[in-house]
């Protein structure tokens, strides 16, 4: 039987989820990788993570890492890029990939409060040509060194409290963003875990 304070615990956390911004993983196969993006997205409020892989455990996960982060999440599987994207462009989501090629803009330039799904590519090939190609803007962190690119999980965290930053100065923390039926439906489960 879930105590009290759980469940205010439970209501608060669920009061600050963002259903509206999506991290989108596409191949990933590091499980240190996807367990630390998973434990920061459920850290940020992030609601819904898409994960792209034809593999059969298209998300291997590491426990010790997520500190089980990952039963607090939606997290949504889908065979192909293209699927995945256009589902979301369905939804009304902007889609953005992170890449260092022509045309993306600072991550910092990108309006994350409104509805946006941000795309992160495996470790060994970043983002596909599909992923590219269906984009409706690419972004990149700044880089300064010899390497040019970050650890998944840390490019993932920089991102995503960009946008967690940008939703707290328009106010989209103060009310819940779910509705009163998607309260209880999580209340509900969450309860039981």
């Amino acid at each position: 039987m879930t105590t009290p304070e759980r469940l205010a615990r439970i209501k608060s956390v669920l009061g600050f989820r963002q259903p509206d911004l999506h991290v989108v993983l596409e191949q990933v196969g590091n499980p240190h990788n996807a367990s630390a993006v998973l434990r920061t997205c459920d850290a940020a409020g992030i609601m819904n993570v898409d994960v792209i892989g034809s593999a059969a455990d298209p998300l291997p996960i590491n426990e010790a890492i997520t500190t089980r982060a990952d039963k607090w999440l939606s997290i949504r599987f889908h065979d192909t890029t293209e699927a995945c994207l256009s589902d979301l462009k369905r939804e009304g989501f902007t889609v953005a990939v992170t890449h260092l090629g022509p045309g993306a803009i600072p991550y910092t330039s990108l309006d994350y409060t409104r509805p946006t799904a941000v795309v992160f590519g495996g470790e060994k090939n970043g983002i596909s040509a599909a992923a590219l190609a269906a984009a409706d803007v690419g972004i990149k962190i700044p880089m300064f060194g010899m390497v040019q690119s970050l650890n998944l999980s840390v490019s993932v965290g920089i991102i995503v409290y960009e946008a967690i930053r940008q939703r707290l100065g328009k106010g989209l923390f103060d009310d819940p963003r779910l509705s009163p039926a998607e309260l209880e439906d999580y209340l509900d489960r969450w309860s039981d875990l």
